[in-house]
């Protein structure tokens, strides 16, 4: 029953690992969440050219300025859109393939890489 008693909570070295690890988690997510933010923003953007009301996109040079208004909306900079969107039009359909990678540098000579790919069937409005 002493044994119990004398237990109070973390030691020193659980505490310091335990915060390791969440400033570990912290600085990875840090990284992360702002691609992920892109291309979901991208996505939006993309599937929004059959619901957007105000304009009206008919040809493939009207779908990439749409895109790219989008892209500057929100203040997506690194990325060239001629060579991540590739879009095509087969009758009353846009078909649109989003594919690009980020790296992203993680510790020294580690990097994360991320691999984006979407396929979209936009229906012309």
């Amino acid at each position: 029953m002493n044994a119990v008693k004398s237990q109070k909570g973390m030691s020193l070295f659980g505490v310091l690992l335990g915060l390791a690890v969440l400033a570990f988690v912290a600085t990875t997510a840090m990284k992360l969440v702002p691609h992920y933010m892109d291309y979901w923003s991208l996505k939006k953007s993309i599937e929004s050219v059959a619901t957007d009301k105000s304009t009206e996109i008919n040809t493939v040079g009207e779908f990439y300025s749409h895109v790219s208004r989008g892209m500057q909306v929100n203040n997506i900079r690194d990325l060239d859109l001629n060579k991540v969107l590739s879009v095509t039009e087969e009758g009353n359909v846009f078909r649109a393939h989003l594919q690009y990678e980020k790296r992203e540098p993680l510790i020294q000579n580690l990097d994360v890489v991320m691999k984006f790919d979407h396929n979209f069937s936009v229906v012309k409005p």
